[in-house]
């Protein structure tokens, strides 16, 4: 070798080893980095573990009575949908008999596939709340996993309440922290922590194994788009229900020994399904919690996508306030969310469709004069009278709006007539939010006029009451057996 090879050999491992020395370097920081970013889940560990029921105030406690309360209405009207009963039929034939509750059925199964069977019901009618502030819908990924847990377990009415307190709290704030892909619909991606959170406080998990759940539950989440929702798929209804099904699994695979990447939350939210996650976000506030997040929920009014509901309250304001009939409309203009100009299509083929379409739920509002479950029925869809209106809507939409924010419209709507009015409203908080609430008396209504058609006035009745008192309910079968039917 020449000295000028042996000098270029010198010099190429040079740099060869510097590029080591430093890719070391950094990969130590990147690992630093990771590390330290942990922090938030070592946060919210702790909180989960720490957190007891005599922690919760008053008003807590009776926001969580109340999302359980409509969360079982949901779950028992959604039960009788052909594909929902042939699912609570399948669930004992793939997992077992077990001694847990399906809901509005007679059978009974093993703990995840309860779980799974009451979240897909739960969701598929539209009619489950949901929080503006986390987006999605925390209670029908918490609430169905963790009745089934509480019922496996012979755990109290406090113990099933304290964990969907939690679960929702968790969920909310870790959805609050990530700002989601246009495309992914967050139903069901992060859905499963909260099933996760909520199983590992039954389970009694220290904060070292939530911590290890809630990551483990992370590399379990799915990826869902928005696709089967406008085409009226059904299998849209099983996000939740895989969500119920992963989380509790995932605690039992942590009892196991499986073990999760250190930051699961990041990696999934940044690098997959977010454009982007902020961890300080997910803390804020949390080491002094005044007001939990489930006491900042909304019930729903109108069995649809949320997207829908402002729009459909300023319509019904509309309709309030003017007299005008559907044949003198010449066009509906109506400025939403950037993201809800995907509920654009004036001619859903099914039922599901039609509740992610905003264009038909103006029709059905002011043609049928409804929009409870029976407005979205799928011998509707086809509807002259409801087409002509569909077909006249125009949506555009306002970079301002989110509904995530209470200082500016959510939705307005402007109605134009043949006799040149201009019919015009703007809805800030939608009916059944936090900020333009339900009565008590309304929520109770609406859950018997759901349930009772599933299990009888008389049960149903049983069920607001033992709802209302349950922290002195010494075994969750008390509430349970009353689900059933039969």
């Amino acid at each position: 070798m020449s000295w000028k090879g042996y000098f270029q050999f010198e010099k190429d491992k040079q740099i060869v080893l510097d590029w080591l020395r430093y890719s070391w370097l950094w990969r130590l920081i990147w690992e630093y980095g990771v590390i330290m970013s942990n922090d938030y889940l070592d946060s919210v560990s702790d909180f989960v573990y720490s957190t007891q029921w005599e922690d919760l105030p008053d008003i807590a406690r009776s926001a969580a009575k109340n999302v359980l309360m409509d969360t079982l209405g949901a779950v028992l009207a959604g039960s009788q949908l052909p594909q929902n009963s042939a699912l609570a039929a399948l669930a004992p034939r793939l997992g077992g008999i077990g001694a847990i509750s399906l809901f509005g059925h007679t059978a009974q199964t093993t703990t995840l596939f309860a779980a799974m069977v009451n979240a897909t019901a739960g969701v598929s009618l539209e009619l489950d709340e949901g929080n503006r502030l986390g987006g999605g819908h925390p209670s029908i990924h918490v609430t169905p996993a963790s009745i089934a847990v509480t019922e496996e377990l012979g755990l109290s009415g406090k113990d099933l309440l304290l964990s969907l307190v939690l679960g929702y709290e968790v969920i909310s704030r870790v959805g609050r922290a990530t700002t989601m892909r246009l495309d992914v619909h967050s139903h069901g991606t992060w859905g499963t922590i909260g099933s996760a959170v909520a199983t590992a406080k039954l389970m009694g998990f220290d904060a070292s194994k939530i911590q290890k759940a809630i990551n483990v539950s992370l590399s379990m989440s799915p990826a869902n788009t928005w696709t089967p929702c406008l085409e009226g798929a059904t299998i849209r209804n099983l996000y939740p229900g895989r969500s119920s099904f992963n989380g509790i699994l995932a605690c039992h695979l942590v009892d196991s020994g499986f073990t999760g990447i250190r930051n699961g939350p990041r990696d999934l939210y940044t690098n997959l399904l977010g454009e982007g996650f902020d961890p300080s976000i997910v803390v804020e506030g949390l080491d002094e919690v005044n007001e939990y997040r489930i006491q900042r929920n909304y019930f729903k009014s109108h069995a649809c996508c949320l997207y829908n509901h402002p729009v459909l309250d300023a319509v019904e304001s509309i309709v309030s306030q003017y007299e005008f009939n559907c044949d003198q409309i010449t066009s509906i203009l109506v400025s939403v969310p950037p993201i809800a100009l995907i509920l654009d299509n004036p001619e859903p083929s099914n039922m599901l469709a039609t509740k992610f379409s905003i264009p038909y739920a103006i029709g059905a509002a002011l043609v049928l004069g409804r929009t409870d479950v029976t407005a979205f029925k799928a011998e509707h869809a086809r509807n002259p009278d409801i087409q002509k209106i569909a077909q006249k809507v125009h949506l555009e939409p306002d970079p301002r709006m989110d509904l995530r924010r209470y200082d500016y419209p959510s939705a307005r709507v402007c109605i134009k007539l043949c006799d040149d009015r201009s019919l015009e409203e703007s809805i800030i908080a939608q009916y059944g939010d936090v900020n333009n609430p339900m009565t008590q008396v309304q929520l109770e209504s609406k859950f018997v006029d759901l349930a009772q058609e599933v299990i009888g006035l008389e049960r149903t009745r049983a069920v607001v009451e033992t709802v209302a008192s349950l922290e002195k309910v010494t075994d969750i079968t008390e509430l349970t057996r009353l689900l059933r039917n039969g």
